[in-house]
C-alpha cells in the first residue's frame, strides 16, 4: 500500500543526501518539464542535493536536457549509458567524449565492440516484430538510442495490452531484457535496469557505495520500468498518476504524491528540501 507524501517523517527527510528521478510523466506533463518541475531541481541543486534523472529515453534525445538541466547526471536507456558534467568525469579519471558538446560527457557500461554487436542484432529484431505485430512501431526517438530498441505504446501510437505483451514476449524470445515505461516498451541485451544503472552512476560519479547509503537517498518515479527502483530504496515516491499502472506493478513506491507528474515532483522536493517542512 502506497502512504501519503505527507506521511514522510521529517527525521528521514532531513537525512536525504540525493535524488534520483525519472523523467517521463514524472518530470514532464504532456511531454515538457514544466516551471514548477524545473524549479525543484534547482531547488534540490540550491540546497546541496545529488539530483540524477534515469529514464529510458535515448541518450541522444537526453542530451539537451542535460546540458540546460540542474542535474548532475542523466542515466539514460535504462542505465546502459550515462551523461555526465565533464568536469565530474575529469576527476573520476575518465575520459571525457570527443563526440559531444562541453560541458557534457558520455560513459558507457558496455565497451565499443559489444554495442555495435548488439546495435546489429537489434536493428534484425526490430523490423521482425514490426512484421509480425500489427500496429508496433520502433519508437520515433530511437535515432538516438545506442543500446536499447523501444516500441512505442502509448506516446504517439495506442497499443493494447494484449498487444505490449505479445510485443514483450517475442523480445523475450529473442533473449532480451525488457521492461515498460508510461510510454515504450524496451528491449535491450545485457542486465540492464534503473536501479542496476542507479548503483553504477554512483559509483562512478562519486566513488560512492550507493546500497551502502541507500536510506540517504529516494526515487520519484511513475511506472512499470521504475519497479527496480521502488523494490530498492528505502525512500521510494510516486507521482498521482503511477495509478494508472498500480494493478499491474508488483513493487509500488512507499509513498504517493497528491499530484501528477512535474506537480507532483515539485511537492517532493518541497517536502525534502531544508526550506519547508511540508506539502
Amino acid at each position: 500500500m502506497m502512504l501519503p507524501l505527507s506521511s514522510w517523517p521529517a527525521a528521514e527527510r532531513r537525512q536525504i543526501v540525493g535524488v534520483f528521478t525519472d523523467i517521463d510523466d514524472t518530470l514532464t506533463t504532456d511531454g515538457a518539464i514544466t516551471p514548477d518541475a524545473l524549479r525543484a531541481l534547482a531547488q534540490l541543486k540550491a540546497a546541496g542535493l545529488t539530483v540524477i534523472a534515469i529514464t529510458g529515453r535515448p541518450v541522444g534525445w537526453c542530451e539537451p536536457f542535460a546540458a540546460r538541466w540542474p542535474v548532475d547526471a542523466i542515466v539514460a536507456e535504462n542505465g546502459a549509458v550515462a551523461l555526465v558534467r565533464s568536469k565530474d568525469v575529469d576527476q573520476t579519471g575518465l575520459q571525457p567524449s570527443s563526440t559531444l558538446r562541453e560541458p557534457l560527457s558520455k560513459i558507457y557500461q558496455q565497451n565499443a565492440g559489444t554495442r555495435a554487436t548488439n546495435q546489429a542484432r537489434m536493428q534484425q529484431i526490430g523490423a521482425r516484430v514490426m512484421f509480425e505485430v500489427p500496429g508496433a512501431f520502433i519508437t520515433r526517438d530511437s535515432a538516438g538510442r545506442e543500446t536499447d530498441l523501444a516500441f512505442d505504446y502509448h506516446e504517439h501510437a495506442r497499443l493494447s495490452p494484449a498487444t505490449v505483451q505479445r510485443v514483450v514476449g517475442l523480445l523475450q524470445g529473442y533473449g532480451m531484457h525488457t521492461s515498460v515505461s508510461s510510454i515504450h516498451i524496451h528491449g535491450c541485451f545485457g542486465d540492464f535496469n534503473k536501479w542496476q544503472g542507479a548503483n553504477w552512476i554512483v559509483r562512478e560519479l562519486l566513488q560512492r557505495d550507493l546500497a551502502q547509503e541507500i536510506d540517504r537517498w529516494v526515487f520519484v518515479g511513475d511506472s512499470g520500468n521504475d519497479q527496480a527502483m521502488f523494490e530498492h530504496f528505502t525512500h521510494s515516491v510516486g507521482v498521482a498518476n503511477i495509478r494508472r499502472f498500480e494493478s499491474a506493478l508488483t513493487h509500488l513506491p512507499r509513498y504517493i504524491a497528491p499530484s501528477e507528474r512535474g506537480a507532483g515532483f515539485a511537492e517532493v522536493v518541497d517536502l525534502i528540501t531544508p526550506t519547508s517542512d511540508g506539502i
